[in-house]
């Protein structure tokens, strides 16, 4: 697993026009699957009147969740091209959906498969790629004395706190580290 990934800063729209079509594009970082959900129904919602409401979306660092949609059209001319447009870049933790309003002039695989390509990049294009640190939840426990040791440890490798307790006679910080001071924190061993 890498340390890093690309993702997207904030949302971005687009537009694609083809005879009387109209192709409205919608980019926006997404952390979950549920997330996902959640925007979809958004966005089936608002565009309720439009014909089509095709989407593709990636999540995890490891870019191994993903799915798309052509809603309707012929199988392969939208969710492919979106999910095209993910992978060219190397993004994830991103979904784009593409709205599509019916001119009355049918497009035909090809037309199609260039207008939802089109679109989705155009969102891309308006917003800003990003490189993220890969970050782990970790639970560390030690004893009382090691307290300064820990926390310089952690302000060192800009580590985030999520929890600290004291169980048993031992404290307990469950932290959130980057992927890249995995190694370093294991390798104290009191810890």
């Amino acid at each position: 697993m890498a340390d890093t990934y690309l993702t997207i800063l904030k949302c971005g729209n687009g537009l694609y026009k083809d005879k009387g079509s109209r192709f409205l594009a919608f980019a926006e970082p997404v952390h979950s699957e549920e997330e996902v959900q959640q925007r979809l129904a958004c966005y089936r919602k608002a565009y309720h009147d439009a014909r089509h409401v095709c989407y593709a979306w990636m999540v995890g660092a490891e870019r191994e969740r993903f799915r798309m949609s052509d809603d309707g059209e012929p199988s392969g001319t939208a969710g492919r091209p979106i999910m095209g447009q993910i992978n060219s870049r190397g993004l994830t933790n991103v979904l784009i959906v593409v709205v599509r309003y019916f001119g009355g002039i049918l497009l035909g695989t090809g037309g199609l498969i260039v207008a939802y390509r089109e679109a989705a990049s155009d969102a891309l294009d308006h917003t800003a790629i990003v490189q993220r640190d890969v970050l782990l939840t970790r639970t560390l426990r030690f004893p009382y004395e090691e307290m300064n040791r820990v926390m310089r440890l952690l302000k060192d490798t800009d580590s985030r706190i999520i929890r600290q307790d004291y169980e048993d006679g031992a404290c307990v910080i469950e932290c959130e580290i980057k992927k890249q001071h995995e190694g370093r924190i294991q390798a104290d061993s009191s810890l």
